[in-house]
């Protein structure tokens, strides 16, 4: 917990009015029952501060994320049971997504995703999810909850009854393997980002809306040291970028979570480059010719 008033980015390109807002910016401090490390509770407490540093003239496109206007919420505390915790973050979410502007959620584990993508899904039609991730989250129970991190894509197939593409996947139970063969899931695994075709498989996977959500242990643990659950050979940040920059060129990311930071202490690196990535989704969200902002 910490005292200073959080935002995204600098002073000057936050406004005073939700309602005026490209960006809502929505930290969601929550996490229970993680299967590893932990400290993703103070995710967005990290990933705000580092934005701080940001520059906000992209590389590539030379799009000033500046020239947006930013609303960033105060750090928001889901009491801790499950079941309640995901219906304050649905409701939260239905509240902003009614807004029609850009949300941009912060976990917290990746539980949080299973309330913000329900919350999407009553606001927006012919809906898909894109799941970065090292894990496929397919359990049906983990640690005493089927709300669970390690459950949540479960949860968005049988009970938001959405398709999901999942992306970077090297970690699978043999309860996970089950499932994906009852329900005939192809998941792009973590080698077949070797073959030069990948992302235009995603895309042809993808409906014309699509909820993004980036699990940080998605990436390799080179580039993201700072998670809770790391498998070595993940997406680069390089192909991760190429793959949002794809997407919005065809398709519309609605709305976006990241998630499953966890702190080291004396290195700045994972946050700030989940700050970064931050940044990149909404560079492509409002400058791709088909974003449709």
């Amino acid at each position: 917990m910490t005292d200073k008033k959080l935002i995204f980015g600098e002073p000057e390109y936050q406004i005073d009015s939700i309602d005026n807002a490209d960006v809502i910016v929505l930290p969601i401090c929550y996490e229970y029952a993680p299967s590893y490390g932990k400290g993703s509770q103070d995710g967005p407490i990290h990933i705000l501060t580092a934005s701080e540093q940001l520059e906000f003239i992209d590389e590539e496109t030379l799009f000033n994320i500046g020239s947006l206007k930013f609303f960033t919420l105060p750090l928001f505390y889901p009491n801790q049971p499950p079941p309640q915790a995901m219906d304050e973050i649905y409701n939260r979410a239905c509240e902003l997504l009614n807004l029609t502007q850009f949300m941009l959620a912060l976990g917290g584990d990746h539980s949080i995703t299973y309330g913000l993508v329900k919350a999407a899904s009553q606001v927006y039609t012919n809906l898909s999810v894109l799941q970065i991730d090292a894990h496929l989250d397919l359990r049906n129970q983990w640690n005493g909850s089927p709300y669970n991190h390690a459950c949540v894509m479960r949860r968005i197939i049988e009970d938001v009854d959405l398709p999901i593409t999942q992306v970077g996947i090297r970690s699978i139970t043999q309860e996970e393997f089950q499932f994906l063969r009852q329900n005939q899931m192809y998941p792009i695994f973590a080698h077949d980002l070797d073959n030069d075709q990948w992302i235009d498989t995603i895309i042809n996977q993808l409906s014309n809306n699509v909820y993004l959500t980036v699990d940080l242990d998605g990436l390799d643990p080179s580039v993201i040291p700072g998670t809770g659950t790391p498998e070595p050979g993940g997406l680069t940040y390089r192909q991760l970028i190429n793959l949002i920059k794809s997407v919005s060129q065809y398709k519309r990311i609605v709305a976006s979570d990241i998630n499953e930071l966890c702190k080291i202490p004396h290195t700045q690196v994972s946050e700030y480059t989940a700050a970064r990535i931050a940044s990149k989704i909404l560079v492509y969200r409002f400058s791709c010719h088909s974003a449709h902002p």
